[in-house]
């Protein structure tokens, strides 16, 4: 998925809703009004008629029919540090298998805003006043990691910043292992670095 979609979807939250049909399709009618020949006894209708069969519902979240997803293991690893008014953020994402991840996005979100203006690598992009967005590329199973070095500087002259850190987009494949590459740090204007 490239960046700019995973930008997209990671703003944006899709709702379904099953519509049955015919279901307050008649003219002049609201859903849950009673039409003629329904019982007015005020008992809720489900606007069906009864002698529409039922229809087997799969469980919650599960697709009908889907093959299985992939299953791989990312992980993101590395330090944040806070001194002069940058923050320097060095990622280390990798995939520990056992599928291949053909791209992965990692969102980085700050405590406090940062300037309009900043350098960003070539596969980052902003994605709010205090979020960042980061493409990894593809990662092999068990191949090597992909290195995001970023130099931000934050509005405000705060004298911390927290940083969380996920995966936003993670090429369709179900994450055996989600935690290690979920995390926060909390780095004060000292200088120091932390790890994650």
């Amino acid at each position: 998925m490239p960046l700019s979609a995973a930008a997209m979807a990671a703003a944006m939250t899709v709702l379904v809703t099953a519509v049955v049909p015919g279901a307050a399709a008649s003219a002049g009618t609201s859903p849950g009004a009673p039409t003629s020949g329904a019982p007015t006894s005020g008992a809720p209708t489900s606007g069906v008629p009864a002698s529409a069969a039922s229809v087997p519902e799969a469980p919650v979240g599960e697709v009908v029919g889907a093959a299985p997803l992939p299953e791989a293991d990312l992980s993101h690893h590395g330090y944040v540090s806070f001194s002069n008014g940058h923050i320097a953020i060095r990622i280390r994402s990798e995939n520990l298998g056992p599928s291949d991840v053909t791209a992965s996005t990692v969102r980085l979100r700050f405590s406090a805003p940062l300037a309009v203006t900043q350098e960003l690598p070539y596969d980052c992009l902003r994605s709010g006043k205090a979020t960042v967005l980061c493409e990894t590329g593809g990662l092999r199973s068990g191949g090597g990691a992909r290195q995001t070095a970023l130099d931000l500087r934050p509005t405000g002259g705060p004298d911390e910043v927290i940083v969380r850190l996920d995966t936003v987009w993670n090429g369709g494949v179900r994450d055996t292992d989600p935690k290690n590459n979920v995390h926060q740090v909390l780095a004060p204007a000292t200088g120091d670095a932390y790890a994650f």
